[in-house]
């Protein structure tokens, strides 16, 4: 699918330029400026007399050790990534309203994890390959909360708060339906079995701390519409601010740094004050504390699950001396892709079949 194959580019061209010394702002307006260029060169002549829209569906954002995420600064910003560094990248493609998206996470310099880096690591790569075993139609989104929580507890780490994996539906990055990985009193989600031809987006955030972030001081600067919501604003920066966000970013998530930035700066705030975006802010753990980042997009096929987008890692890598508990080692010890494996290794156990019977012949 070429729209996943641009989204993974893009993560890998960000990925490449993630050095030591390299400014924070820099690989955002790099990862952002990839998505752009390459969905240009697609659907040139549109579709019929409409014109395809496409290009960045989340804006690239790079959040170091305890950044939870959504770190995409404004020109100007002096953050750079330091060696030994534990970066997450995230980022999003679109074209003509569908989305994929995906994150991963890096030390700084190429070395390998360790201590609790190697812990928080081994831990999302453990719960993206739990999810995606157990991702499938009649499945119940709880059953996943739990097992999310069953693989934090493993590895001595914590689910961070509010994060939600949602489905994908066109023009719609957040649907209603959702897997939260932190159930709490106070942010519960309605109870689904997943269905066949759905689109997730699966959002794994864990934190060696308590994983209760606050939100930074840094400028939010990532923000998407919100549709259900009308206001007539009062100030004009506001009102060209919103005007472009109509022309531009109807639908999906965008970032300042990609508008005229001193009057977005100004102008943003009445637009959000009064409901009419959503904002994104910068959230960090405590100093000291390191977060790991997964994402993908993942297809529930009525052949089997299938992982579009987001980079595969292999948790045992990772030199982590905690070990995975008997629920969670029962699901790791099931195929992926449920019914398309079958098909496939049945497929190929047929192949084999009919090359003995000719060996034999």
């Amino acid at each position: 699918m070429l729209l996943a194959e641009i989204c993974n580019q893009a993560l890998q061209h960000v990925l490449k330029l993630a050095v030591a010394g390299a400014k924070v702002v820099d690989l955002c307006a790099a990862g952002d400026a990839f998505i752009i260029e390459q969905t240009s060169k697609i659907y040139t002549k549109g579709k019929g007399d409409k014109k395809v829209e496409k290009g960045v569906a989340f804006p690239t954002c790079v959040s170091p050790n305890n950044v939870v995420g959504t770190f995409s600064p404004l020109a100007g910003d002096a953050t750079e990534l330091k060696t030994g560094d534990l970066v997450k990248i995230d980022l999003g493609v679109h074209v003509d309203g569908y989305a994929a998206v995906a994150a991963h996470t890096v030390v700084v310099g190429g070395g390998a994890p360790t201590g609790r880096q190697a812990d928080v690591m081994a831990a999302v790569a453990t719960a993206a390959d739990v999810i995606i075993r157990m991702l499938k139609p009649g499945t119940k989104n709880s059953e996943i909360t739990e097992m999310i929580g069953n693989v934090a507890a493993d590895f001595k780490c914590s689910p961070v708060q509010g994060v939600l994996s949602h489905e994908m539906t066109r023009n719609v990055i957040d649907g209603k339906k959702v897997i939260i990985q932190r159930p709490e009193p106070e942010h519960k989600v309605d109870e689904f079995e997943f269905a066949a031809n759905e689109v997730y987006a699966i959002d794994i955030v864990f934190s060696t701390g308590d994983g209760k972030p606050k939100e930074s001081e840094d400028r939010t600067t990532v923000f998407k519409r919100a549709p259900e919501s009308n206001y007539q604003l009062k100030m004009k920066a506001s009102r060209a601010v919103f005007s472009d966000i109509m022309k531009k970013y109807p639908t999906f998530p965008f970032t300042l740094r990609n508008m005229e930035e001193k009057t977005a700066r100004f102008g943003i705030r009445e637009c959000r004050d009064h409901g009419l975006v959503h904002a994104y802010p910068v959230l960090i753990e405590k100093e000291g504390e390191v977060v790991a980042h997964l994402k993908f997009t993942a297809l529930l096929l009525p052949t089997g699950t299938v992982q579009i987008s987001g980079i595969s890692v292999d948790r045992a890598s990772f030199a982590t001396e905690c070990k995975v508990s008997e629920p969670v080692a029962k699901i790791l010890s099931t195929s992926k892709g449920g019914a398309a494996a079958k098909k496939k290794k049945k497929k190929k156990a047929g192949a084999k079949a009919e090359a003995g019977e000719e060996a034999d012949a």
